[in-house]
């Protein structure tokens, strides 16, 4: 019995880890014969998770979507909580959270009922997260339906069709092998082939509208950079931005790199001290990680940054000058 759980529950990792599964590649996974493995389904079915299946030669396994969540797993209440904080986690500023967060999300959407969809989108209109976005506007941020819908292409290796528009104003459909989301500073990114330039390109999610997954399948293709976050950096690096941001800080190279090295470039200058390179189409954020870092630095270039951290000074000191006055006043 113990080895029919353990075999039962290895099953429905199987099944939340990939939308589709071929019969034949799951009784291999589990070690057990065709007969073996329809009798292990059944007993999910009977636990209330939604398993699908699919006869023929090409036949297999998957969870359904839109089904009723699994009884004396969560209930309904937890099923909203987990999915408004994991989206939560997916907006908010924590590194190597958010990406988890994402995946996570989708598992949970993918077998969430529509009652409980209804739910959760009602608490995210009447929730602002509580996220620094610098000069960002409305038309950056992104529909959770989009994060989904992309998260569950990347991990199906489903080819995805959507409409983007580019920086000139212009939309069109884009088709798409979906390879890898990253989160940069305060944006995502899809990372895929393009199917009609036949090239790798990267998507700003706040951009892209309206994805919709074709149901064909793909063999992942090799990708030309170490990872995807090193194709999304060399991508943007590429591309003609207004400043570039030299400052000189008076900490440890490697402390500065531990803390924003994820979205600038460290360069050791001696023991002590280190020169942070970035470029940006906004000071904002330069200003705001500098800042962040409690050390002395000396801004190099832009002076734009120099006159933006002056102006914010003096606006600091003018925020505490009441209180001094009240505490100086007899």
């Amino acid at each position: 019995m113990a080895d029919t759980s353990a075999r039962t529950l290895r099953l429905l990792t199987l099944l939340q880890s990939h939308r589709y599964w071929s019969g034949e590649e799951l009784s291999a996974r589990l070690g057990v014969s065709a007969r073996t493995l329809r009798r292990d389904v059944d007993r999910l079915r009977e636990l209330g998770y939604p398993v699908e299946a699919r006869r023929g030669v090409d036949g297999g396994y998957q969870l359904a979507a839109g089904a009723a969540l699994p009884p004396l797993v969560i209930d309904d209440e937890e099923a909203v909580a987990l999915a408004v904080g994991l989206q939560a986690a997916a907006d908010g500023p924590v590194e190597g959270i958010a990406e988890a967060s994402v995946r996570a999300l989708a598992k949970v959407v993918q077998v969430m009922p529509t009652r409980l969809r209804r739910r959760v989108d009602a608490l995210r209109t009447v929730t602002v997260p509580g996220v620094w976005r610098g000069r960002d506007t409305a038309d950056d941020r992104i529909d959770p339906d989009t994060l989904t819908a992309t998260a569950l292409a990347c991990r199906d290796t489903e080819r995805l069709r959507f409409q983007y528009g580019t920086a000139d104003g212009r939309t069109g459909e884009r088709h798409t092998e979906p390879h890898h989301l990253v989160r940069l500073g305060r944006r995502w990114y899809l990372v895929a082939y393009d199917l009609v330039r036949h090239d790798w390109r990267t998507f700003r999610l706040d951009r892209l509208t309206a994805p919709a997954p074709t149901g064909a399948h793909f063999r992942p293709r090799t990708l030309p950079a170490a990872d995807a976050a090193e194709f999304v950096r060399a991508g943007l690096n590429a591309q003609s931005r207004p400043y570039r941001v030299d400052v000189l800080i008076d900490a440890p190279a490697a402390t500065v790199r531990q803390r924003i090295g994820y979205w600038s470039d460290i360069e050791e200058v001696d023991e002590g001290r280190c020169r942070l390179l970035m470029n940006a189409e906004s000071l904002d954020w330069p200003a705001m990680a500098v800042g962040s870092l409690d050390v002395d630095f000396q801004v190099v270039s832009p002076p734009e940054l120099a006159t933006l951290m002056a102006t914010w000074g003096e606006r600091f000191v003018r925020c505490t000058a009441p209180n001094e006055q009240a505490e100086s006043a007899p």
